[in-house]
This record gives structure tokens, sequence and C-alpha cells, in this order.
């Protein structure tokens, strides 16, 4: 699903109850195979779970993470309401981090339960996807040991972030997700410590190939990676 341009709090709703539905399901299958040797007419009751895969943009705002710090948001409130920017505690993993328009956020709804139970190999394949798509557009990157997320010329002294990642899991259902630097204005960047990192550059698609971007492209080509990494057919 494209949700567009959207604020960050409804696309958050809209992902809690893609979740809930998920989890609500998996428990009623559950209850259901617990009863099969009872009664072996429910076998065939329990229902298809489907995942889901959101792509969208946001307005300008800031996230912190829930065991983030939130001295690595450098500016005030009335600062960010001039710069017509929001500032968000979440319930995901990792520190800060930004969103705006121009940076192309992927939130998977997976029932991890169908792929493999593994939340380490599961942030490994968001990295794997993104780094895989910009090998498309002749860009090299890599991992940076330590730090969650896509980077190019990870261990040099322009170590610079292209991609942050933050997850929840709930059930091994999982919400929250990327935010891929594409078009982004980068002056956004300035007013925090990336991800609690205060000693590396972030930097975008259109920083490193010198022009804008086509974010509809790319977001098919991140959803084609996607399906072969998670082996998926999708609607």
């Amino acid at each position: 699903m494209d949700l567009g341009l959207v604020e960050y709090q409804s696309a958050w709703d809209f992902q809690e109850y893609l979740l809930n539905g998920i989890v609500k399901l998996k428990i009623e299958n559950r209850n259901i195979e617990s009863l099969n040797s009872e009664n072996k007419s429910l076998v065939n009751k329990a229902k298809d779970i489907f995942n889901y895969l959101i792509f969208c943009e946001h307005y300008h705002v800031y996230t912190i993470g829930k065991s983030g710090d939130s001295s690595n948001l450098l500016i005030s409130e009335e600062k960010l309401n001039q710069i017509n920017a929001s500032f968000l505690k979440t319930n995901r993993g990792g520190d800060i981090t930004y969103h705006g328009p121009g940076q192309l956020v992927m939130y998977p709804i997976f029932d991890l339960g169908q792929f493999f139970s593994d939340v380490h190999k599961y942030l490994r394949f968001l990295e794997e996807a993104v780094i895989q798509t910009l090998a498309k557009y002749n860009i090299v990157a890599g991992r940076y040991d330590g730090f969650t997320g896509v980077w190019i010329e990870p261990f040099t002294e322009n170590a610079r972030k292209i991609c942050a990642i933050g997850v929840r899991t709930s059930r091994w259902v999982t919400m929250h997700g990327i935010g891929f630097n594409i078009n982004t204005d980068m002056e956004y960047f300035n007013h925090m410590n990336p991800c609690g990192i205060d000693v590396k550059n972030v930097t975008s698609m259109q920083k490193e190939l010198g022009s804008i971007q086509k974010i509809s492209e790319i977001k098919e080509v991140l959803l084609a990676e996607m399906s072969k990494l998670f082996e998926f057919q999708y609607i």
C-alpha cells in the first residue's frame, strides 16, 4: 500500500490497527488448533493471515524510540514550530530519527512466523533490500558494525548513513521500519544527533548522485528486492 504524504501519527495508528488484527487472528487460530484433537470438524476453520507492506512519506517529524535520549533533539519547541516540524515519542526500537518529504518510508507489517522467527535476521534482510536497491543505482553501500541501518563508505572517516531502521514486534508481528533518504532535505538532520550518533554524517541518493531521483521508481525496485529476500508475492 502507498499512503502518499501522510502525518506520522496517522500512519502509526494504521500500523497498530493492522498489527492488532493479525495478532487477533493468530490467537484465534491457535485456539482452534488446540481444539483440533477434540473436534476434527474445526481443522479447516483457521483464517488466513495476510502480511502488509506500507510505503509513504511523512511531513517533517522527529521521532524517538522507547529507549532513546530526548537530548539528541538539539532544538527547542519554538524552533520546531518555526521549521514546521513535530516531535513524537514512539514504541519502536532505536534512538532519534527524522522523517520528511523526499524520504521513502517503508513499514512492513509481517507475521514473522510465516517467514522466520529471528528479529536480527529480519533487520539484516531490511538492510539488504536497501543495499541491493542502491546497487541498482551504482551506489555501493553496506553495514556498519554495531549500528543498525545502511551506510556508504562504512569504517572510513567519510562514513555516512543513508537509511535508518527502527522496528517493534508483538507476538512476532512487526511494525515501524525504515527511513530511506532519497530527495530528503538534509538541513533537518542538523537539528539532531542522527540515531544518537553524534560523530557520523547522513546522506541521500540525491546528494550522492547529484540529481533529484524518482521516488516512485525506487519504491518499485525496493519492493522487488523485498519480495526476493522474503520470498513473497504481492498484489
